[in-house]
């Protein structure tokens, strides 16, 4: 396989814009147009059904991802693949109970509930209620919390011998962090949307037993007790930011911020990738990128708390791995043999291009894999973060403007030049009020030169505050992108990555295919 061209990953909308293309071509034409899962494009190229997550999973993270980025950026989405998607994900709902349930074969009926699942049926149902203004979903989705209060307990878990016994269903058990728990996010947005006191309730008693028992003052990671699905720890880490953010929760952020600097660093490594298991025999190089998603979203939460360092984080995360990793580049992808002309083996390269998978810091293939995957619920998990790193980049309230990430960006009231496109940082103010530009850790106050301002400019709190900028006037703001070298630990190898301020310039190999970066000189 060749190595893939070094192309611009700096654009969020373009990444965004891509990833919605790639959500808009999984249906399976063989099975009434449910979403496919699972995707393979090396050795051999396929996408196919699951009998747990096909149309329990894949429509809520589409839904969200799809329509987030619809609200957030304006982009075309076809009314046609949301109609699809939500017909999956009513279709997920049509069992005996309102819940999430998936079928053990195309044709078959909704037999197996599996609980991770929940989380994805309430973002569909989210998704549809607050975006499309779904009558059907929000009475779905009211009747689901109430199955849940009647059919959980926070002790003794789910009522198996009614599931089973009575209802005939196949049920998977899990931790509790694998299972429910993950709901707490599209409860939290539920309520947010529409309202609901009784998402609400069942979002604080599950964050209640989520801290009690898991996310405790000490911030450990206890893989034992979480887990060793790593995307469900990152996505109960970001449930919980987002709660504490509704509710104005301040020792809540700090569990999450106590858990953001402690256990999460068993799970990633400082350039955001995160291990897809923390199993023992878990490939040591093979990430997720849902999960580097849920890392960014809480970033951005306590970032937007008062603690700045946690954007430049954000930051980082995604000019070294998060856009890095989306593909780009799918001309090593062979088309199989199709003789029976099925749909899982039609156009795949195509299908793939924009997908977010599995890939290692370095790029798509892992050094020992053995194949290489982006299952298609990666790119709603990851999209749907871009949308929220997105709309967080220039951010205006009552104390004026602030630039948090440093991209090209723009909003009515502000515009941003980054200083990794152009030459050096720029910003103009388009609206009256305070100017605040996050400066990174790594920039000297002493080696700054500003100009295009009249008065002297002064920091508060990592930021550049300039009180009253002129309108329309570009603030020019010089400074050098910082290179250091650092080593990413990983279990079996070390990675070294250069840096040129907070993007990659340069990164360790080990002669694999598909690369992201440049190796080192």
């Amino acid at each position: 396989m060749p190595a893939l061209a070094h192309v611009n990953t700096s654009d969020i909308g373009a990444a965004i814009r891509l990833g919605c293309r790639t959500m808009s071509s999984v249906f399976n034409a063989d099975d009434n147009d449910i979403p496919f899962f699972g995707s393979q494009v090396w050795p051999e190229a396929e996408l196919n059904a699951s009998q747990i997550y096909s149309e329990a999973h894949v429509p809520g993270r589409h839904l969200n991802a799809l329509l987030n980025a619809e609200n957030a950026l304006n982009v075309y989405v076809d009314e046609g693949c949301i109609d699809r998607h939500a017909r999956a994900a009513f279709f997920s709902y049509s069992g005996p109970l309102p819940l999430p349930l998936n079928r053990d074969r195309i044709g078959g009926p909704l037999v197996h509930f599996v609980p991770h699942n929940v989380r994805e049926g309430f973002h569909a149902l989210y998704a549809l209620a607050h975006f499309r203004r779904s009558a059907r979903a929000y009475e779905l989705a009211e009747n689901s919390i109430q199955t849940i209060q009647e059919r959980w307990h926070p002790q003794q878990g789910w009522d198996t011998d009614f599931l089973e016994g009575n209802l005939g269903l196949t049920f998977r058990p899990s931790t509790f962090i694998v299972g429910l728990a993950r709901a707490i996010g599209p409860l939290v947005k539920f309520h947010r949307s529409a309202g609901c006191p009784i998402a609400l309730d069942l979002a604080l008693e599950l964050a209640q037993k989520a801290t009690n028992e898991f996310f405790t003052p000490s911030g450990q990671y206890d893989r034992d007790l979480f887990g060793a699905h790593t995307h469900s720890t990152t996505c109960v880490l970001s449930s919980l930011a987002q709660l504490a953010d509704l509710t104005r929760d301040a020792p809540l952020m700090e569990r999450v911020r106590a858990f953001y600097d402690n256990g999460l660093n068993e799970i990633r490594d400082p350039l955001g990738w995160v291990i897809e298991s923390s199993a023992d025999q878990a490939d040591p190089d093979r990430g997720e990128v849902n999960n580097t998603g849920d890392v960014v979203e809480t970033a951005l939460l306590l970032g937007r708390w008062g603690y700045p360092q946690y954007y430049q984080d954000a930051e980082r995360i995604m000019r070294c791995h998060l856009l890095p990793s989306q593909l780009r580049d799918i001309s090593f992808i062979q088309e199989p043999a199709n003789p029976l002309n099925q749909d899982g083996k039609r156009d795949l390269a195509n299908r793939h291009l924009g997908a977010f998978g599995f890939p290692a810091p370095y790029g798509h293939k892992p050094v020992d894999a053995a194949r290489i995957s982006f299952n298609m619920d990666i790119v709603g998990g990851a999209v749907g973060s871009l949308c929220e790193a997105f709309r967080q980049a220039i951010h205006s309230d009552q104390a004026g403007h602030w630039v948090n990430l440093l991209f090209d960006h723009e909003t009515k009231a502000v515009e941003v030049e980054s200083p990794y496109t152009h030459s050096h940082l720029r910003v103009r103010a388009k609206q009256p009020g305070p100017l605040y530009v996050r400066m990174p850790t790594w920039v000297k106050p002493e080696t700054l030169v500003v100009t295009g301002i009249d008065d002297k400019p002064r920091w508060r709190n990592g930021y550049l505050a300039l009180s009253n900028p002129d309108i329309n006037r570009w603030i020019t703001i010089r400074f050098e992108l910082a290179e250091q070298e650092i080593v990413l630990h990983h279990r079996t190898r070390e990675i070294r990555a250069r840096l040129r301020g907070d993007a990659v310039a340069a990164m360790t190999n080990f002669g694999a295919d598909l690369t992201f970066f440049p190796a080192p000189d």
